[in-house]
Parts: structure tokens; C-alpha cells; sequence
């Protein structure tokens, strides 16, 4: 959007951090992180500078997909805390001059939400609140095959569950512990809307709408196109499917309408393309603010999926994001992130998180930061933070990761070696990793045993040490983020990208009135010469200039 400094909403110039909660802090050392642990917390990310902290769910839940799985959402499970310690969490933040956005799961429930435990009568007004289908036409409920559609669940397997009481399936894109609400019930929108304003009446401002352009379901449920045994890709069947505008604008119309500006949504949306996201991103349309989408992430996936991973090329990393920062340089807003709950450490996918661990860390955010749009920091990342580089199955707790290996085993595909390369590359775990607050045992994440494994790195990578030292990733993360407070070239410039076509330099322009801003940034551990005219050094991860010539992995922004 054109929008100027004087008119441009407030979240074009924050800086969210994402908190996983069962990994951030552990209050009380049953090994599990806790609401009272991210309260003890919160100075470190004042100092860091951020604007808005998003949790990850915490509420109710049976915990088979680590809380997305949800069984009450006016709860906080108690692993967690109490609906008390959120509301004390909730007004520290608001004292802090940042903000509180919650997770929002509504594509689906757990399987012990009582919605669903009603559902399963035949005859229960709930039971149109779910997806539940007989048997395939001509076959017995349980025979192979007998599914009312061929679709494959993200989590492996079918997409549909048999309820031997009923003799009918329902549908689970994900876990068969997540089934799908059905959003075509007018009754399932509306006690979501209720859900949703009873949070913002406590205080929470906003949501991160989890698979929200899933919601939306052909009703016709038609098979997709087999391509491997008897599943298949069902997702032209759901992947925004034909109602998903009209039930996210319904949802702004009963849920943000007239509510204070202080709110923010960001709708996660796999499969979005860069023309529907202009429009759930349109001002006009009163949907969503702006989207998280998973282009730049599966770059380095290959033909076997995210498990099988490919090295990055660099010009389709500037391709993918140099089309996004176009498409809705006039309509729509781009949200920017490398981290998340469910990727891998970036410093160890795209960076170097050995030698050039600091440098590569610092470097990767330089150039996601100066783009446009709204930058999310995931847990750690401020500090570097690596891969876990587990290597052992055993080490693993991730849902996606060990039904992976488990089909794996079962069909005979790749070996142990493969297996546990692709899981340790790419895993969620490696996000899920307790954040490392010092040296002490368990990285001062808790004074139990940890529900999963600390990086056997917390002595040399961690808060303690990235704070004392001024150099730091963690240093470099708070200029970065100050100055996007502080110049609105960086929120509201122009984008232009400069060599699209250099294999191991990325650089791109921002220009707003008369300031421009040059962005450089090496992606490899050799130098690399540009060939720029460079004005004044606004921030670089290097000590000192050193002309058009750039080190391994550094990163310049220049001022002209």
C-alpha cells in the first residue's frame, strides 16, 4: 500500500517475536516451558526491542500435535499456568509497551473437545459441526480403500478416521486426533466468533490464524489425482477453497469491526499464491493484515518432499521474494520470516552455523528485515541459534517427524542414514529445542529434565553470553529492529532488487522520498565482488567497510 508515515497502521514498523511456550522458560522445573517462566523473561525481549509477542497455544489440550491439538479454547491447559498468570502476562506486556497476539487453531479441534465428544452421536445437533461422511459407495466402513475421498493427511496416511460406533469416517487433514471443523455449519462460525471476542475482551490483541485458508472445503469432497498408491494430493479441494473470502471477511465483520487499531491478524495460509494473498491482504476487503506464506521454505525441498533436501539456489530465493515484495507493493502487506515453530534453525538451513555462525545469523537477517513487510523473530533466533543436530530417532517428539519414519520403516524407503539426514535438516524439532539462556545445566531453561533434548551447544550459544558481548547476533538484532523503528524508509520504502541473477550476493534497494537504502548480503564463505557505488554505512555485521568487495557472509546497508 502507499501508505506514509503519517497513515500507515502501526504493525508496518513492529517487529513480532514468536514464543513457543513449551520450550521458552520453565518456572516451576517439571521440564515443560510455562506462562510464569515467559513472565520471568520479559525484560529480555524489552531490551531486544520487539513491538508484539506471539504465543503458540496454550490452551486445553491432549498435546498430540504440542497444543494445536485443542480441547477447550477459554482454557489454559495447566502445563501451562492459569487463566490468572495469562492475564498477568497480558498486562506486564501491555506495561511494557508491547503488545499479545494468540495463536488461534479453528481449521480444526482435538478429538476430546467436547464439541467433538458430542458429534459423535448419529444424532447429536453437533454432528453437521464436523465432517463426518459414510464409507465410499458399494464398500464396507474399514475395508481398504473405503474412504469417502483418497485424500492424504499432512501427518501421513488418510485424511479420514473410522468411528466404529457410527460406522462413518470424519475428516482430519492433520492428526487423526485434529478433526476438521466444518465451517459451512453458520452454528461452528459463530461460537468461534464468540471465542474469538471473549480473548480480545481480556485484553489479547489480536490472532496468527493457524491453516486458516483450509477452512473453506469443497463440499462435493471429490477424490484428488492419485500419484503414489491409493492416496492423493486432495488439496484443490480445500487450499482456499470456495467460501474462504466470505467467511474471513464474516469473521472481521463480527469479530474486529469497530474494535481499537491496536489489533493485528496474520493469517497462516499454505498454498497461497502471491494474487490470492493480495486480496485476504486488501485494506479494503477487511480480511487479514497479512499472511504468512511458505514459498522461500520449500526452495530446498525436493522431489520426495521437505525431508529430502536439496541445496538452496540463491536466485530463486531473490525470484520467490523479489515476486512477492512486487505483487503487493501497491495492494496488501508481506509478512517476513526465516524461523518458526514448524521450520528448521536458518542459520543452519541457509547459513553457516559453524565458523560463520555469527556472521552468517547476522547476515540473514539483515536482508529478511530490510525488506518490506513485517518481520517475526522466532525464539532464539535472536541468539543464533542452531539446528539441533540430533542423530538419534529416539531424540525426536514431533508428531510430522516420527510418523514420517515410522512410513518410512514400514514401506521400506531409504535408510536409517537417509532417514535421520532429512529429519535432523529440516525437522520441527530443531525449533522446538529449549532456548538457551546461559551456561548452566539444561541452558537455565529449567531445573528438571527437560521434555526435549537442550543443543548440546548452550554453553557457547546463549543469552548470557550474546548480552555481554556487544558483537553479538543478539546485539545486531536490536539495531536491526531499531531501525526500522526509527527510518520509515525501511517499513514504507520502495523495493527494488540489483542482480538477480548473482549466484552468491544478494542486494536490493528501498527508496522513500529522497533516501534510498542499498542492502547487501553474501551468501556463501567466500569474498564476492558487486561492483556497487556505495554511499554511507548504516549497519553492517563486519568491523569495518571494505569497498564493493563483500567477506563471507556479511552484510552492509548503505544510506544514499
Amino acid at each position: 500500500m502507499s501508505w506514509t508515515p503519517e497513515d500507515a497502521p502501526w504493525w508496518t514498523r513492529a517487529v513480532v517475536y514468536q514464543v513457543y511456550p513449551r520450550s521458552f522458560a520453565d518456572s516451576d522445573g517439571d521440564g515443560i516451558g510455562d506462562l510464569r517462566g515467559i513472565l520471568g523473561r520479559l525484560d529480555h525481549l524489552a531490551e531486544l526491542g520487539v513491538d508484539v509477542v506471539w504465543l503458540s497455544p496454550i490452551y486445553a489440550s491432549p498435546q498430540d500435535d504440542n497444543g494445536y491439538d485443542i480441547s477447550d479454547y477459554q482454557a489454559v491447559d495447566p502445563m501451562f499456568g492459569t487463566l490468572e498468570d495469562l492475564e498477568e502476562l497480558i498486562a506486564a506486556l501491555h506495561d511494557r509497551g508491547m503488545k499479545l497476539v494468540m495463536d488461534l487453531v479453528v481449521n480444526h479441534t482435538s478429538d476430546e473437545h467436547p464439541w467433538f465428544v458430542e458429534s459423535r452421536d448419529p444424532d447429536s445437533p453437533k454432528r453437521d459441526w464436523y465432517w463426518w461422511r459414510p464409507p465410499r459407495a458399494g464398500m464396507a466402513a474399514g475395508a481398504p480403500g473405503a474412504e469417502p475421498t483418497n485424500w492424504r493427511s499432512f501427518f501421513e496416511g488418510p485424511a479420514w478416521e473410522l468411528d466404529e460406533r457410527s460406522g462413518e469416517y470424519y475428516l482430519h487433514l492433520f492428526s487423526r486426533k485434529q478433526p476438521d471443523l466444518n465451517w459451512e455449519n453458520p452454528a461452528v462460525r459463530d461460537a468461534v466468533y464468540s471465542m474469538m471476542r471473549w480473548w480480545l475482551d481480556r485484553g489479547v490483541d489480536g490472532f496468527r490464524m493457524d491453516v486458516i485458508n483450509l477452512i473453506s472445503k469443497d463440499i462435493a469432497l471429490p477424490d484428488g489425482v492419485v500419484t503414489d498408491g491409493l492416496l492423493a494430493d486432495g488439496s484443490a479441494s480445500y487450499v482456499c477453497g470456495p467460501r474462504i473470502h466470505e467467511f474471513l471477511a464474516e469473521m472481521h465483520k463480527a469479530v474486529f469491526a469497530g474494535r481499537p487499531e491496536r489489533l493485528l491478524t496474520v493469517g497462516e495460509m499454505p498454498g497461497v499464491t502471491v494474487e490470492q494473498a493480495r486480496d485476504f491482504t486488501d485494506p479494503a476487503r477487511e480480511e487479514v493484515d497479512m499472511v504468512f506464506q511458505f514459498e522461500h521454505v520449500g526452495l530446498d525441498h525436493g522431489p520426495g518432499g521437505k525431508f529430502d533436501v536439496r541445496p538452496l539456489r540463491l536466485r530463486d530465493l531473490k525470484a520467490s521474494f523479489g515476486r512477492w515484495q512486487t505483487a503487493l507493493a501497491d495492494v496488501g502487506w508481506n509478512s517476513l520470516y526465516w524461523d518458526n515453530h514448524d521450520q528448521p534453525r536458518i542459520v543452519s538451513r541457509f547459513g553457516d552455523d559453524g565458523r560463520y555462525r555469527r556472521e552468517s545469523a547476522t547476515m540473514l537477517a539483515t536482508v529478511l528485515h530490510l525488506h518490506r513487510g513485517t518481520p517475526y523473530v522466532y525464539q532464539g533466533e535472536e541468539l543464533g541459534m542452531t539446528n539441533a543436530h540430533f542423530t538419534r530417532f529416539d531424540q525426536y517428539r514431533d508428531i510430522e517427524t516420527l510418523n514420517h519414519v515410522a512410513v518410512a520403516k514400514t514401506v521400506g524407503t531409504g535408510s536409517d542414514e537417509d532417514l535421520l539426514a532429512g529429519i535432523a535438516a529440516t525437522g520441527r524439532d530443531n525449533a522446538r529445542t529449549p532456548m538457551q539462556w546461559d551456561g548452566s545445566p539444561n541452558a537455565g531453561f529449567t531445573t528438571g529434565t527437560p521434555w526435549i533434548s537442550v543443543n548440546e551447544n548452550y554453553p557457547t550459544v546463549n543469552a548470557e553470553a550474546e548480552r555481554a558481548d556487544p558483537g553479538s547476533v543478539f546485539h545486531y538484532y536490536r539495531a536491526l529492529i531499531a531501525l526500522r523503528h526509527d527510518d520509515p524508509v525501511v517499513a514504507l520504502g520502495d523495493f527494488t532488487m540489483l542482480l538477480p541473477d548473482h549466484e552468491h550476493v544478494y542486494a536490493f534497494t528501498r527508496r522513500l522520498g529522497g533516501v534510498t537504502l542499498t542492502v547487501l548480503g553474501n551468501f556463501s564463505g567466500e569474498v564476492q565482488e558487486t561492483g556497487l557505488e556505495l554511499g554511507e554505512l548504516v549497519l553492517g555485521n563486519y568491523p569495518d567497510p571494505a569497498g564493493s568487495a563483500l567477506r563471507p557472509w556479511e552484510a552492509r546497508v548503505h544510506r544514499s
